[in-house]
């Protein structure tokens, strides 16, 4: 094949990328968050135009680190965009490491509806929260009473949050459980969520026996003020994954990633739980075998191949186990 060939497919076959505001902090060493992030989502074909809401040296799972908060810059930062009308398809918010960051993200959040209202697009740029709140039955020291309230504000203008288990109870107010829950708490627990405002939900780090269990909500689509219709009208699944090695840091930064490059996409919410869950479970696995420390999460870019088109249709190996199993 000629390069003029090879040139002429390439631009039949590539559109003009989406553009994701990602809202998140930067370690510089331990894969995690935007070093995590802005790789993952540019290899599914998507724009990364990143917003620090801090810089960490590293994260803080090492015994030091260094840590400088932008919450100064960021008015001054974001103000330029919405000068220049900036507009995104998708808009991604990770750690946000005090109130007053949730309040101005907030507002950026606003402005971004109302440009694109202002300039008549067809559609409101996606929100997908990560509400970085805590772990393993504790909120973060970060993490006050007026955080979590505030956190639950911005929920209203999101359209996908993927709460771990922790996080999710954090936010409905419920007692956390480390295992043991029932497909209808859990629907009632994703009930609670969808009050405050998503329309797509996963609550993720569930374990039951030797497999992670993701569950699954989403609206059917038919927009109602009614909360019981809409609860009739919900989808609730269950994607399961057999464990493959020991909790690392920056997994749930990768399948945040996922979900918010998929969802600008197009990729119906349900398919890209699984990809996302088979992915962090592949490069987990490798990682153990490969003796990775722990602290330095883990090796994904020995699979980022996985999730560049056409690659990702084979991704599921082995398959995630999607057919709407939930814990009895």
């Amino acid at each position: 094949m000629t390069v003029q060939n090879m040139t002429e497919q390439a631009r039949i076959s590539c559109g003009i990328p989406k553009k994701i505001a990602m809202i998140n902090d930067i370690a510089g060493y331990g894969r995690c968050s935007t070093t995590v992030s802005l790789p993952i989502i540019s290899a599914m074909g998507v724009q990364v135009c990143p917003v620090p809401t801090s810089v960490f040296s590293n994260h803080t799972g090492f015994p030091v680190h260094f840590m400088h908060d932008c919450t100064p810059i960021l008015p001054q930062y974001l103000e330029k965009w919405q000068e220049l009308e900036l507009t995104f398809d998708g808009i991604y918010c990770g750690f946000l490491g005090s109130v007053e960051q949730i309040g101005i993200v907030r507002d950026f959040l606003v402005s971004q509806i109302e440009i694109q209202e202002s300039k008549a697009l067809s559609a409101r740029p996606a929100v997908i929260l990560d509400p970085v709140m805590g772990d393993h039955g504790k909120a973060y020291r970060t993490v006050t009473p007026e955080h979590c309230a505030q956190m639950k504000e911005l929920l209203s203008l999101a359209d996908i949050i993927t709460p771990n288990i922790t996080e999710a109870c954090l936010l409905a107010d419920i007692p956390y459980r480390e295992s043991g829950w029932t497909a209808e708490e859990l629907t009632a627990l994703a009930d609670r969520l969808h009050a405050m405002g998503p329309d797509r939900i996963v609550i993720t780090g569930m374990q039951e026996q030797e497999d992670f269990i993701n569950f699954i909500s989403c609206n059917s689509g038919a927009a109602t003020a009614d909360e019981n219709a809409a609860k009739a009208g919900r989808l609730h699944s269950c994607c399961r994954m057999h464990a493959a090695g020991e909790s690392r840091p920056g997994t749930g930064d990768i399948f945040a990633s996922i979900i918010a490059a998929d969802a600008v996409n197009g990729v119906p919410f349900p398919a890209s739980v699984e990809k996302a869950a088979a992915f962090v479970r592949t490069c987990t696995k490798a990682s153990s075998e490969l003796h990775i420390p722990q602290p330095q999460g883990v090796c994904f870019e020995n699979f980022l191949y996985l999730l560049t088109p056409p690659a990702c249709q084979n991704l599921l190996t082995p398959p995630a186990q999607h057919d709407g199993a939930c814990p009895n």
